[in-house]
């Protein structure tokens, strides 16, 4: 019996609610995708908006990662996490008995004349009158000198003066022997024969060099400031003097030095790019680097070694420090994982950084943002190094405060990370990546007193070349790229052991060091050595009279 129409309305009523439902489960899994796909770029347009104010205050903020400690009329937060922890870190009487009486830091006095003026020269000039003025207005009768006053003080520069100084030789010939059978002749000497490359003097390529290397004068301008003087000499004049003369006498030195840094047991490491137009089998764009290797905290005398390579592989760290065993203060770079008998040990500097980079714009002093509360943890540890430093002299000693001060605020910090849920792909989340990626190096400083607390030395260290790179750009050839290398090693070496760059530069091409030097005779050359300070310093009066 065939269906009645209520039937066939009934089933077509079923079938349009089925569509309906159907309809309604893609319409609801559209609007899901939307709901989605517009939270992913709501939060990608948040990331976007962080790395621009984050570069905006790269461009035109201020380039400190400090931070206010305590916020006038605001709770301190890392108190009071610390204290809700555990009653027993970070209590305040702890702190005081670690800071001095008052303030742990000083402001500066201004230097006076005398020191700043220290070991120049001075000539008195005098302002006399006329001899027509020297006679009494009222009476007439010749006026007596009483004495002299002091009126003004005046700094004056004498520029610099170029002379070509010939050499000859006195020949002297026995008269009694000058015969068909003897003669007798004698040429008088200087005990050396000129093995510099190049004709220019000692005092000239150490003066190239120490335009370029310590004052990142390019050898362009340079060439410039030579016409002034009134002598044509070519960038590439230059640049041959100081490639070669580096290479052939500067590098027994660095090889020296190299040596010594070995011995060590606290190093510190750094890299930064360079570019090199003329590598064999590489565009001229490709990325070289500089590198930099120096000796920690431990109290002796600083050693800055710079060296160049095609890459950044941390092959050349491990090449580098083949025989070196001890701590390696370093940043983030996996590459020094390599470097089989160095205990890493991480820089806290760069912990701050990422956590200063996090802070969003404007929210430096809301305690609710857990980039402010990182930093606040990081700060009171700054802080406690420079307390603690000021305080002991005696690594046992500060190995002992940083054990008993410091320790439960690295905890405290770790333990804060591990509650740390940020939001993917924003600056928090790369913060909190970095740090627990480099979690086990964060307490390996506290093992010991000599142990540094960041690579901010190594930073300061090869800031100089960093700034020149800005003035020339490249480096022509891989033999340029080391004898650079080789220079600004010399050159802050002499800074760190505080000689004088320039002198110390002439003073090292007239010794000419060699390979058949012993490592007793380089010491003799060295920087650091007592005889070298005490001549390098008469070099630098003299130069003043």
């Amino acid at each position: 019996m065939a269906d009645s129409s209520k039937d066939l309305q009934l089933r077509e009523l079923k079938d349009m609610i089925n569509d309906l439902k159907k309809m309604i489960k893609t319409l609801q899994a559209t609007v899901d995708a939307a709901n989605k796909r517009e939270e992913a770029l709501t939060q990608e347009r948040d990331n976007l908006k962080e790395e621009v104010d984050l570069l905006r205050k790269k461009l035109f903020g201020s380039s400190s990662e400090k931070r206010s400690m305590d916020v006038p009329g605001q709770l301190n937060l890392f108190n009071e996490a610390e204290l809700e922890q555990n009653p027993t870190i970070a209590e305040p009487e702890a702190l005081e008995s670690l800071l001095p009486e008052k303030e742990t830091k000083k402001r500066k006095s201004r230097a006076t004349n005398a020191e700043r003026f220290k070991g120049i020269p001075v000539v008195k000039k005098y302002l006399d009158l006329p001899d027509a003025e020297k006679v009494c207005p009222v009476c007439n009768a010749p006026l007596v000198k009483i004495g002299e006053e002091f009126v003004r003080r005046e700094l004056s520069f004498v520029p610099a003066k170029l002379k070509v100084i010939e050499i000859y030789s006195l020949n002297y010939i026995c008269p009694e022997c000058n015969n068909d059978d003897v003669t007798v002749i004698k040429k008088g000497k200087d005990g050396h024969a000129h093995m510099l490359h190049g004709m220019a003097a000692a005092d000239t390529i150490a003066w190239v060099m120490y335009q370029k290397f310590c004052n990142s004068l390019p050898y362009t301008r340079q060439e410039k400031d030579w016409e002034q003087y009134g002598v044509a000499i070519t960038r590439a004049t230059m640049a041959n003097w100081v490639i070669r003369n580096t290479l052939d006498y500067f590098t027994p030195m660095y090889d020296y030095f190299h040596r010594q840094l070995l011995k060590r047991e606290f190093a510190m490491a750094d890299e930064t790019p360079l570019q090199v137009l003329h590598e064999s089998g590489r565009r001229a764009q490709t990325k070289s680097y500089m590198w930099l290797f120096r000796s920690g905290e431990d109290g002796g005398f600083p050693i800055i070694l710079y060296k160049y390579s095609e890459t950044r592989a941390g092959n050349n760290a491990v090449e580098f420090l083949e025989g070196f065993k001890g701590y390696l203060m370093c940043d983030g770079y996996s590459g020094y994982n390599k470097v089989p008998d160095a205990k890493r040990t991480a820089c806290w500097a760069h912990i701050r950084r990422y956590l200063t980079d996090a802070i969003p714009k404007g929210k430096q002093l809301d305690y609710t943002q857990p980039s402010v509360q990182g930093m606040m943890y990081i700060n009171q540890l700054f802080h406690l190094e420079d307390v603690i430093k000021a305080k002991y002299s005696s690594f046992d000693a500060i190995k002992k405060a940083r054990l008993e001060k410091e320790k439960p605020i690295v905890e405290g910090f770790l333990s804060w990370l591990d509650k740390q849920n940020p939001v993917r792909g924003s600056r928090m989340d790369k913060a909190v990546t970095y740090i627990q990626n480099r979690r086990s190096y964060l307490m390996t400083y506290l093992e010991d007193g000599h142990c540094s607390f960041s690579n901010n030395l190594s930073e300061n260290a090869i800031r100089p070349f960093t700034v020149g790179r800005k003035n020339w750009l490249f480096c022509d050839t891989p033999n340029g790229a080391q004898a650079s290398a080789i220079v600004y090693t010399m050159v802050e070496l002499a800074k760190a052991n505080g000689v004088n760059v320039y002198h110390y530069l002439t003073y090292l091409l007239e010794k000419l060091p060699n390979d058949r030097m012993s490592d007793e005779e380089l010491d003799r050359l060295a920087p650091w050595n007592e005889e070298v300070k005490a001549e390098i310093e008469r070099r630098a009066n003299d130069s003043n009279q």
